[in-house]
């Protein structure tokens, strides 16, 4: 199951100026609790003591301007197995959202691994490059059983049977042609035409 915060905490934007705190220092709202789902989904530190306190908060970082999120705070409550680990700052984080991946146009990557849903280039074997990537595969997987029965795999199914049914008619006209017993003309005897007699130039 996925839980209810999830989306949210995909879709919140964080690392503005608090405004109930504008006077304090530090006052970057990077925080996020995952008991209130109420607005505003991001805090800061000082909001934090005032209306969260106890409660389970998760610490949003940055890395190359995306948000990254440390998986010791993450790993417990969600299961991000399959989603792109990276070490940065000595520590192991994951990715919140997908990012765009510039290539020159036709480039090759060198990596065999690509994230499912957005075709990102992975370092290890996951399958997803990003938490937003792998809510969107866990959907994909969701909907998955309704869409077999008008999926290209039932068209395939369908084209293997009319295949069949085609194979099967050709045999039997093959069969039928096999029980006639007329025998087919028998093929005129081929005459070459035969060279004259070999004459030698005579000796003077």
């Amino acid at each position: 199951m996925v839980p209810s915060w999830l989306e949210l905490l995909l879709t919140t934007q964080f690392f503005f100026n608090c405004g109930s705190h504008l006077h304090c220092s530090r006052r970057e709202c990077n925080l996020f609790c995952i008991e209130c789902e109420a607005p505003p989904a991001a805090f800061c530190g000082y909001c934090y003591s005032d209306h969260h306190s106890g409660h389970r908060v998760i610490q949003i970082r940055r890395s190359s301007y995306h948000e990254v999120v440390k998986v010791c705070e993450l790993e417990d409550i969600i299961d991000i197995s399959n989603v792109q680990t990276y070490v940065i700052n000595s520590a192991k984080v994951v990715f919140l959202n997908e990012r765009p991946q510039l290539r020159p146009c036709g480039a090759l990557s060198s990596s065999p691994y690509n994230c499912e849903i957005c075709n990102r280039t992975l370092l290890n074997e996951f399958r997803f490059c990003s938490i937003g990537c792998n809510l969107r595969g866990i959907k994909k997987d969701m909907k998955m059983p309704s869409d077999v029965a008008n999926g290209p795999e039932y068209i395939k199914m369908e084209d293997v049977s009319t295949d069949n049914m085609m194979e099967d008619t050709r045999s039997g006209k093959e069969i039928c042609n096999d029980d006639n017993n007329e025998e087919p003309p028998a093929k005129g005897a081929t005459h070459h035409r035969r060279k004259g007699i070999p004459r030698r130039a005579p000796f003077f």
